[in-house]
């Protein structure tokens, strides 16, 4: 396959995989077939990397970083590289959000209000550059000048999820360079045109060779990446199962991983609330990327005696949510990324049925959509915490209320649970807000909404994952900490 034009986006290259700065033919003949997930048809397809190309990719990467220029310029020089990294990402918004809408199906027009942020993430790393501390003096206890140093920490692994591609390659890659490390870049299998598209821009704005490779890869090839001695840090986000795995592999040789992971994000619902304003603003966000993310609110908790009520709000709004083509300006739900992640909100269902839930809402195809891998906005009720699909992460639309006995229990609820990546508090009541949002054990907690901020910082508790994104947070675990004690100040 030559140039490929998809849905009017154009891949350069989608045959090659981008190592030490040029589009490189793969070692293998096997090939990835990415589908558009609306039509069920052939969007692109890619090189399937084996062994050789993800060693060559380390390989560029590593000497990009011990013998070439990123890592010795000045933060300055590489948030220029940023900055231009930025000014294309606007002009390719469009190709973007196109691509992020046929991979995973996210309504077009939300995709499209999105993309304008993303250049303002690697502006943002840019600015850190006239702002961080990368180096502070400090008072030692011994000698006469110390010193507190943030490096590099070398090359890194960044693999990325189908649900949000770009959106976790900017908070993945922009810190990253920033600090001066190299970078192999490794997309989902069922998602990577925008790593390629990200590939085109570093080639156009001539970063330095080896500084980014992008490489696609199954699941094989991929734990190769992480089990690479060369390979400085991990980060990845995705399941939790699959973070486990790589957590464990970076702890046999002791490297660096922030890992950001699954959620079953809690919405305590507090008497004070009213319940039909509460059904419509998390119905509003529950149908964002079709329940795609890891930080949606699928688990809604409510005392008992108005548990009747919020669960006929929801059903009435989360059930009225048009599902369609996502290109459709109409449209306010598009189809789940792919067949395999409809069968499992499929099973999900049949499981939540099976174990006493009474499914209030949806539970189905859209019975007007043929093709695509579309699935109804589903509401359970009377749901038991210790119930699969109240323990388990569905990824998809699919809501569960569950009721408790007083406000105590509700928070007991929510923190029962082996996640902690989100939550948020319904009340009118701020001082009520805040007492309950410092008892959940959550990275992030939401007022009245669903709530996150990776210009804050982005991250969970527990088995949500380890380490933080976004935010001068976010540029922490790509530098390592070095302390220099001398006689006398440095002239430089």
């Amino acid at each position: 396959m030559t140039d490929a034009t998809l849905s009017g986006v154009p891949l350069q290259h989608p045959d090659c995989l981008f190592i030490d700065g040029v589009w490189t033919s793969p070692s293998g003949a096997k090939t990835i077939d990415v589908i558009n997930s609306g039509t069920e048809e052939l969007f692109v397809r890619v090189p399937e990397a084996q062994e050789d190309d993800m060693n060559r990719a380390v390989a560029a990467a590593r000497k990009a970083f011990d013998e070439g220029p990123w890592p010795r310029l000045s933060h300055h020089q590489r948030a220029d590289y940023l900055r231009a990294i930025a000014r294309e990402i606007a002009t390719r918004g469009g190709d973007l959000a196109d691509i992020w809408t046929t991979e995973s199906g996210i309504v077009n027009s939300i995709a499209r209000s999105r993309f304008p942020g993303l250049a303002g993430v690697f502006n943002y790393y840019a600015d850190l550059a006239d702002t961080y501390p990368f180096v502070e003096e400090r008072k030692p206890a011994t000698g006469n000048v110390g010193l507190l140093v943030r490096e590099p920490v070398g090359v890194v692994a960044a693999i990325i999820p189908w649900n949000g591609p770009s959106i976790c390659i900017a908070w993945k890659v922009a810190p990253a360079l920033l600090a001066g490390c190299t970078v192999v870049l490794k997309p989902s299998p069922e998602a990577p045109a925008a790593a390629y598209v990200f590939a085109e821009i570093c080639e156009k704005i001539g970063l330095p060779a080896g500084v980014v490779n992008v490489i696609t890869a199954e699941r094989e090839v991929s734990e190769l990446l992480v089990r690479h001695p060369d390979v400085d840090k991990v980060t990845f986000t995705g399941s939790t199962a699959a973070g486990r795995r790589i957590g464990s592999i970076c702890g046999e040789r002791v490297a660096r991983c922030t890992l950001e992971l699954g959620g079953k994000s809690a919405a305590v619902i507090l008497d004070d609330y009213d319940v039909d304003t509460a059904a419509r603003t998390i119905s509003q966000m529950a149908g964002f990327l079709t329940g795609q993310v890891c930080s949606s609110l699928t688990r809604i908790v409510v005392t008992r005696e108005r548990h009747n009520a919020l669960l006929d709000a929801l059903s009435a709004s989360f059930g009225s949510i048009k599902v369609g083509d996502p290109f459709d300006a109409g449209t306010q739900m598009g189809p789940l990324a792919m067949r395999r992640q409809r069968d499992r909100v499929e099973h999900y269902i049949e499981r939540g049925k099976a174990e006493g839930a009474i499914l209030a809402a949806g539970g189905g195809r859209p019975k007007h959509l043929d093709r695509g891998f579309y699935f109804e906005p589903t509401v359970f009720g009377f749901v038991d915490n210790h119930s699969t699909i109240a323990r388990e992460e569905i990824f998809g639309p699919v809501l569960t209320v569950i009721p408790a006995e007083n406000e105590a229990q509700a928070v007991e609820i929510a923190n029962d649970s082996i996640y902690g990546l989100n939550a948020s508090v319904f009340t009118n009541d701020v001082d009520r807000a805040y007492t309950v949002a410092r008892r959940l054990r959550s990275g992030t907690v939401g007022h009245n909404s669903f709530r996150t901020d990776f210009s804050i910082a982005f991250g969970g508790f527990k088995q949500s994952g380890i380490g933080r994104e976004g935010g001068t947070e976010g540029l922490l675990p790509f530098l390592e900490t070095k302390t220099v004690i001398l006689d006398a100040m440095p002239h430089d």
